[in-house]
């Protein structure tokens, strides 16, 4: 067996145990492929070394089915930690990676409020102007109301799931680096739009194919994103200001 070992010395406390913890329990729902855990330690991760291969439309198809299965293999909570987790969470690149809260939260918006968007905002807060800033309280105000609330339960999440997390191999996609936890389903969804994703189309068709969507979905996509936009705010700067200016608008528009 073939190993890919991910190292990062300065990694904070706990970094790689997590993220071990998280490619178990999304494997664990029996949907998506996850890349195997050979073992960790503090400062690295060992995974196996996958073969790759060339997007297409079956496989874009097979995998939104399957992550459709491990959305509703389900959480404790929206916010919670994968099962027997109890340690902290992560979001971001190796060798920059952002603390993430996995507290637990019985509504999604008063979670995404307070345990997402929140904490980025005070890391992405000296790049965005003021009227983002004010723009972002409103959004946080109509989440905690309950203003984009449904009666999914928390659903299985990678947490991370743009298409640099999708490997693409000869068996199928498989999923790595997760940030994973307890959260709605359209976060993923939202996520894979972000970046572009081959074959988009079809990976939605796939995941609808299990489990419809709520009307209004793709309205919704926007504040799904706000999240790692405020992200790549906090680490990048730059554009990332404008488009989550962009975002805030639309989902304003929605809420309102």
């Amino acid at each position: 067996m073939t190993e890919f070992v991910k190292r990062n010395p300065a990694a904070p406390p706990n970094f790689f145990a997590c993220e071990a913890a998280g490619l178990r329990w999304l494997a664990a729902a029996g949907g998506a492929a996850c890349v195997p855990v050979i073992g960790w330690d503090a400062a690295s991760l060992t995974l196996t070394r996958l073969a790759t291969a060339s997007p297409t439309p079956r496989a874009a198809a097979e995998f939104g089915a399957r992550l459709a299965v491990t959305h509703d293999a389900g959480a404790d909570a929206f916010g919670s930690g994968p099962d027997g987790w109890d340690g902290p969470g992560f979001f971001g690149p190796l060798h920059q990676p952002l603390p993430m809260s996995l507290t637990g939260h019985r509504s999604w918006g008063e979670f995404y409020a307070d345990e997402r968007l929140g904490p980025m905002a005070e890391h992405a807060a000296p790049r965005l102007s003021a009227t983002a800033r004010d723009a972002l309280e409103e959004v946080r105000d109509a989440c905690r109301a309950g203003r984009f609330d449904d009666d999914d339960a928390p659903a299985r999440l990678h947490g991370d799931l743009w298409s640099g997390n999708l490997m693409w191999t000869p068996d199928g996609v498989v999923l790595i680096d997760p940030a994973a936890h307890g959260g709605h389903r359209e976060t993923d969804l939202a996520m894979l739009d972000l970046f572009g994703c081959p074959h988009l189309g079809e990976v939605l068709a796939g995941y609808r194919s299990v489990r419809p969507l709520h009307d209004g979905w793709r309205d919704r996509t926007a504040l799904h994103q706000l999240y790692p936009l405020l992200a790549h705010v906090a680490l990048f700067g730059g554009g990332y200001a404008r488009q989550t200016e962009s975002a805030l608008a639309g989902v304003l528009r929605t809420a309102r």
